[in-house]
């Protein structure tokens, strides 16, 4: 298990997923299932700089 999609941080493919994953659920897709996927997106929330699109 990894905490990052590529590497041991975050990279431009965490960044540009978390765009589109983020949202699932107003496609949709709901996450409840999927609390590794939660987690990752908690990481991307808590790193220095994030800025929350609105």
């Amino acid at each position: 298990r990894q905490e990052w999609l590529v590497g041991d941080g975050c990279s431009i493919a965490d960044i540009a997923l978390y765009a589109y994953t983020h949202v699932a659920h107003e496609g949709g897709f709901e996450l409840a299932d999927y609390p590794s996927v939660r987690a990752w997106l908690d990481r991307i929330a808590a790193l220095p700089g994030y800025v929350p699109m609105r």
